[in-house]
């Protein structure tokens, strides 16, 4: 290689170094540098052997420059590259796509409306997560509004208020404004009278059978033109409870021969005998529709923006002939397809999940089997891991899936630094250990040695996973401990039935750490066959019995530490028979 190439070679390999280094943003890596480089400058390849060499020595000197430097230096070299990467990262900025229009509004403003008849198991957190984002985004508002106007059918659950509420507090999000439907009745009526009043809506005392009837032959209910004054009067006659359940609706006016039959002079209010369960709206019998109370209250609260469900597609064209009989701008839609979520056999239902923690199938809203927020906080996941996996999904149509290991891969970054390390060991088989010391020290945290050492007792005998056990004359690694050989006494083969049977003898041999580089040898975790802690931990699949070692128990309640080689888990409770740990993830 002469000269010229050499120096050709450099430049190149320079380029392609910072290019590597500011688009990941870490050290240049000299196997990603090699492949864009040979490609683009083929009359290289004759000098293939030497050009690794050069390259080496650029890519050091690249990674030796601060970030700010290696920037300054590739907008020398290659200014289009640059900015292409920067349009890159602003495009990656955002997995959710800009809301529509925002510069319409003097605010964005969006809502949550839930029903509050449980808890909120993952789906419902998508909400939630989309809606804090884009407050943050455009320094918006963000509201929440429990639609719980069906004290029958959806009946609202007096706990699940503050419980969604704090579910929305575990996201990492604050409301700007918390507003309660069936506090607003007075409100829903006063505009189903000025409705009545603009010739938008009529009594109706059809059967529901008979109404389906004509409404899917496009023929007008006989109740359709009545004189305003009529409708008033029953109007107020259901407002005082003075029809049955289902003896009299009103109805929205709309086009009784519109395409779309489920548009068609749609009920606004109906008459429920069944009392809501809070007390400020016992007394109540005439409850509004969901489209009714809902499509009033995005107007009255200044809703710029309404992400929902692609199956309520017919909820904004009912609404819409409200809006238009009030001369009112319908808010922008963003409508999406539903979540699906893996690892989980019980349905994303909160009716199915309270029947099955009714039943005694799950042990409560925060069983570690259930698919909920209050499972995921008992179990240490952060509220952040769950928003940014949801966030990922974008506001597709089409219905998305969430995998567990996505919030798992987040939560894992957010508490892997803080998680000391400890042993867990199921099913243990017990072995002597003679010649080495009489106890392990390995570190609390392997990336944090001035947090010090665990000790594990080891002169009284250890417990290992039956996996773990090596055939007679192998060898494994204690880790923290050393490398012992298995010498069985007695029946070599025996297998641990969980009750600390002895399996025969481990000695400690001379061996150094190199047999375990060297991939000769195998590291296993382990516990004191005596002096140890005893576990339960929950996890989805089922309760998991085990022993850890004693530094375990001085671990405190709500502490996220991670079980070597089994998985990151939450202490839950240290009693006196057990201890109890909520199993995390992987």
């Amino acid at each position: 290689m002469d000269d010229d190439l050499r120096e050709r070679v450099e430049r190149e390999a320079e380029k392609h170094a910072l290019l590597n280094a500011v688009k990941y943003e870490s050290d240049a890596d000299v196997g990603a540098v090699m492949g864009p480089l040979m490609g683009e400058n083929p009359d290289f390849r004759p000098h293939g052997d030497e050009i690794p060499g050069v390259v080496g020595g650029v890519v050091a000197r690249v990674n030796d420059l601060s970030t700010e430097e290696k920037r300054d230096r590739l907008a020398d070299l290659a200014p289009a590259e640059l900015a292409e990467i920067e349009a890159e990262d602003e495009e990656d900025e955002h997995d959710l796509p800009d809301l529509p229009h925002v510069d319409d509004y003097d605010e964005v403003r969006m809502r949550a409306a839930p029903n509050p008849n449980g808890p909120w198991h993952i789906g419902h957190a998508r909400m939630p997560a989309v809606i804090g984002t884009y407050k943050e985004r455009y320094d918006g508002s963000f509201v929440v509004r429990f639609d719980d106007t069906d004290p029958e059918t959806k009946r609202p659950d007096l706990a699940a208020y503050d419980a969604i509420l704090a579910d929305i507090d575990y996201l990492g999000f604050e409301p700007d404004e918390v507003i309660v439907a069936s506090d607003r009745l007075e409100t829903y009526y006063e505009h189903a009278r000025e409705l009545i009043d603009a010739g938008g809506a009529y009594t109706c005392s059809c059967s529901g059978e008979t109404f389906s009837d004509l409404k899917n032959s496009g023929e007008a209910c006989p109740h359709r033109e009545k004189d305003a004054e009529t409708v008033r009067e029953e109007f107020e006659a259901m407002v005082d409870g003075a029809y049955d359940s289902g003896e009299m609706v009103l109805r929205v006016r709309t086009d009784i021969e519109h395409k779309n039959p489920a548009l068609r002079d749609w009920v606004a209010f109906r008459m429920i005998d069944t009392p809501h369960p809070r007390e400020e709206a016992s007394e109540y019998r005439c409850w509004p529709m969901l489209d009714f109370q809902s499509g009033v209250d995005d107007h009255l609260t200044g809703v710029t923006h309404i992400i929902r469900g692609i199956d309520l597609q017919d909820s904004a064209k009912r609404q819409r002939f409200v809006y238009d009989y009030f001369d009112w701008e319908y808010p922008e839609v963003i409508h999406w397809g539903h979540v699906q979520v893996d690892a989980y056999d019980v349905k994303l239902s909160t009716s199915t999940l309270k029947e099955k923690i009714d039943a005694g199938e799950l042990d409560g809203w925060d069983d570690p089997r259930a698919p909920t927020l209050k499972s995921l906080r008992r179990r240490g996941i952060r509220g952040e891991a769950v928003v940014d996996a949801l966030i990922g999904l974008g506001t597709s149509t089409s219905n998305v899936d969430l995998s567990m290991s996505s919030i798992y891969a987040a939560n894992r970054e957010l508490v892997d630094d803080d998680a000391e390390r400890y042993f867990l060991v199921r099913d243990g088989e017990r072995f002597d250990v003679e010649g080495g010391p009489d106890a392990g020290h390995p570190p609390l945290h392997p990336d944090h040695e001035e947090r010090g050492e665990r000790t594990i007792p080891a002169a009284d005998g250890v417990l290992l996973e039956p996996d773990d056990v090596p055939a007679p004359g192998e060898r494994v690694w204690l880790k923290g401990y050393a490398c012992v050989r298995r010498e069985a006494s007695g029946d070599a083969e025996a297998a641990g039935d969980g009750t600390g049977a002895d399996g025969g003898s481990l000695v400690a041999t001379d061996d150094g750490i190199e047999v375990v580089r060297d991939g000769d040898v195998d590291v296993v975790h382990w516990v004191p066959a005596a002096d140890n802690v005893d576990v339960r931990m929950r996890t989805p699949d089922g309760d998991v019995g085990g022993v850890a070692e004693p530094d375990f128990g001085a671990t405190s309640v709500d502490d996220v530490i991670q079980f070597e080689r089994i998985g990151f888990a939450r202490v839950d409770d240290h009693g006196a028979a057990e201890s109890v740990t909520y199993w995390t993830h992987p």
